[in-house]
């Protein structure tokens, strides 16, 4: 099992804190979560049904042509290269690191490399996996340049993957409208956005082809009952999803603006999480640990992830937290 984010119990054991007097930046889900209403109990006690208009709300808000309901987009980033013949596979790197091992664990032959090689090479694959914006590297692409690479690939019956689950604070950058395209396909999440990281949905758009054969991989039932009737709604609530946008942006900036006076300047970032790339990020994150405070390190390249403090008062707890590291740094 590959390491992530968000293992506040391992935490609170290795530095005797109490799990409810942590801040937890070590994910990039939003901390501003859409406030989930009663669920009713038929939604408990009957088998879900995909006809219940879950898949239409999603085709509505993605503004793609055809989506298909998963458990969490990490479903379908494991079943996804079952679906193919083996395969020279790029993936993006520094990135998601489950793109890595799904492909590698179905047999295809995988190269790592940042983005700007895998589009300019991309005669040397058969499939290109990109992360769009970049988790932890924040990049971003030009639609023209990622139809063009889709355009090269589709030709020789190759894929273009790309995991947008950082999208939604920019969705007018979203290729879900594209993906009537074969050999286009799109991995979506409702685990960042909309807080919801707990109910395992996602949603895959691709050419109907594309679904139909996932669908089948997966199997009957792979969303629960109370998470389609919840998501749903979710992804009806307009009006939050502007506020959410605003507040995600706002939030960001502000992060930002806070690392920079504490001389971690970010490498990069996006709406929902700042990336500082520095040989002493397992230094601080140790300290910052230590005073209750979880980030998310990463070994390769050496650095750190800081998800989006939820309000003031979590703000307050990471400018003290920091001020104490500027003391450490500067002490004999």
């Amino acid at each position: 099992m590959l390491e992530h984010g968000g293992r506040l119990l391992r935490a609170a054991r290795t530095y005797g804190i109490a799990p409810a007097d942590w801040l937890d930046l070590s994910t990039g889900i939003s901390p501003w979560a859409w406030p989930v209403p009663p669920v009713p109990t038929s939604a408990w006690m009957r088998l879900p049904e995909d006809d219940d208009g879950l898949a239409d709300a999603a085709c509505r808000y993605y503004g793609a042509p055809c989506m298909l309901p998963v458990a969490g987009s990490q479903a379908a980033i494991q079943a996804l290269p079952w679906l193919r013949p083996s395969s020279r596979v790029g993936v993006i790197a520094p990135g998601y690191a489950e793109h890595v091992q799904a492909w590698r664990r179905a047999g295809h032959d995988v190269t790592c490399a940042p983005a700007s090689v895998l589009l300019k090479q991309w005669d040397r694959f058969d499939v290109i996996v990109l992360i769009h914006p970049n988790n932890p590297g924040g990049d971003r692409f030009d639609r023209a340049l990622l139809l063009d690479a889709h355009a090269q690939l589709a030709n020789r019956g190759g894929w273009l993957v790309v995991d947008e689950a950082f999208m939604d604070a920019t969705p007018d950058d979203s290729l879900c409208a594209e993906t009537w395209r074969d050999g286009l396909i799109v991995l979506r999440s409702t685990g960042k956005f909309f807080g919801l990281a707990g109910a395992r949905a996602g949603f895959v758009a691709a050419h109907t082809r594309l679904l139909d054969a996932l669908r089948e991989q997966l199997g009957p039932w792979t969303l629960s009952g109370p998470t389609r009737h919840v998501v749903q709604r979710a992804l009806s609530d307009d009006g939050w999803h502007v506020q959410a946008r605003a507040w995600l942006h706002g939030c960001s900036d502000r992060l930002a603006h806070t690392l920079v006076r504490h001389g971690l300047t970010p490498t990069a970032g996006c709406a929902f999480f700042q990336w500082w790339r520095d040989d002493r990020a397992e230094s601080v994150h140790r300290t910052l640990a230590r005073q209750g405070i979880l980030t998310r390190l990463f070994d390769e390249p050496r650095s750190l992830r800081f998800g989006l403090p939820g309000d003031d008062a979590a703000f307050q707890t990471l400018e003290q937290a920091l001020q104490r590291l500027d003391v450490e740094r500067v002490d004999p």
